[in-house]
């Protein structure tokens, strides 16, 4: 009878060990593949150190390419109706809800990835938690290494982006790249190769860092770089449904705050820029050309650009943001941190 009543003691145990040990289970949501970067290298170890640190009270499930439905532009609205708990993406995938990370989309403004990110968490802090970001509990905050034009044929001078059929991330780049004479075509990196190969866009820009699980270096053999403060860089959130997170106890809180926030977002700008270079390498081992602008010819492109910083400004006045405090403020944390 005791033998009996110690096996039901410790069946019990391990029944109750075994229903507190995934108390929670969050769902993120996202649109590129597994395999490519930053779903492996940053969101799946984050995913794993906030697991492990919460002795498995919380379970992260990824959804990649996004398996759960919709389009990346559905994300947001995906996370604030509860549908899934956390995403991450691209704030331009939206245009027009999130107009104050647009300023971290200015042509030739940001120069390093882990500075930038490290801006940016801050100035997300102190200007977009109450305003583009109210409605969601964000992560993290950061940018890409420099944007690079992808093309079909040679982009040597700003003359060559004459009629040049090009994606664009976001409303800035779709500005940006229609000013320098291009034809913008916005969408998301996932419509990318299946646009090249069918003839849609004869280029994209993006950073190196995505090439390689998009193909892009098979599909068009030249690339011009920017050196320098980069043509563009586009900002992502890692953000999590802010009644969900409200309702977690105070100790999972803790954890996942631990494991976010200004480290997390500098040091994942940090990878993706790291990433970069392998991504690079592929393409010159490829034999494709891959072109560096020389300082005179990217002043030109520069000064081509300077109608999109004066169209986001007057864009900011029309909604009543004050554009050239935030530009300054954004321009004073880029300086301080360096990049």
């Amino acid at each position: 009878m005791f033998a009996r009543m110690l096996a039901a003691l410790m069946l019990a145990t391990g029944l109750a060990s075994a229903a507190t040990a995934q108390e929670v289970t969050l769902r993120l949501h996202q649109f590129l593949p597994a395999q490519s970067f930053v779903p492996s290298s940053i969101l799946d170890p984050w995913a794993g150190r906030i697991e492990a640190a919460s002795g498995g009270r919380i379970k992260i499930e990824i959804f990649p390419s996004m398996q759960l439905g919709g389009k990346p532009a559905d994300l947001v609205d995906q996370l604030v109706d509860g549908v899934v708990d956390i995403i991450w993406t691209l704030p331009g995938y939206t245009p027009g809800r999130f107009p104050r990370t647009e300023v971290f989309e200015l042509p030739f403004l940001v120069a390093d990835a882990e500075s930038a990110s490290r801006a940016y968490w801050e100035i997300a802090q102190s200007d977009m938690i109450a305003t583009d970001f109210k409605d969601m509990q964000i992560l993290g905050t950061w940018v890409h290494g420099p944007g690079v034009v992808h093309s079909s044929r040679p982009v040597l001078r700003l003359e060559d982006m004459a009629g040049l059929k090009l994606r664009a991330p976001s409303r800035i780049t779709a500005q940006l790249l229609e000013g320098l004479g291009a034809v913008a075509l916005g969408m998301a990196v996932p419509a990318v190769p299946e646009a090249l190969s069918r003839g849609v866009i004869d280029g994209a820009l993006l950073p190196w860092e995505v090439t390689s699980s998009i193909r892009a270096a098979e599909l068009v053999h030249n690339h011009t770089e920017f050196p320098g403060r980069s043509i563009y860089v586009a900002t992502f959130i890692l953000a999590m449904n802010k009644e969900r997170y409200a309702g977690l106890p105070d100790d999972l809180r803790a954890i996942i705050d631990a494991e976010s926030g200004l480290a997390f977002s500098a040091n994942a700008g940090r990878l993706q820029q790291a990433a970069d270079a392998p991504m690079r390498a592929e393409a010159v081992a490829a034999g494709n050309a891959v072109v560096s602008l020389d300082a005179a010819e990217v002043a030109r492109w520069q000064a081509a650009a300077e109608p999109v910083r004066a169209r986001w400004l007057a864009d900011m006045a029309a909604a009543g943001i004050d554009g050239a405090a935030l530009l300054a403020r954004v321009t004073a944390a880029l300086a301080a941190h360096g990049g």
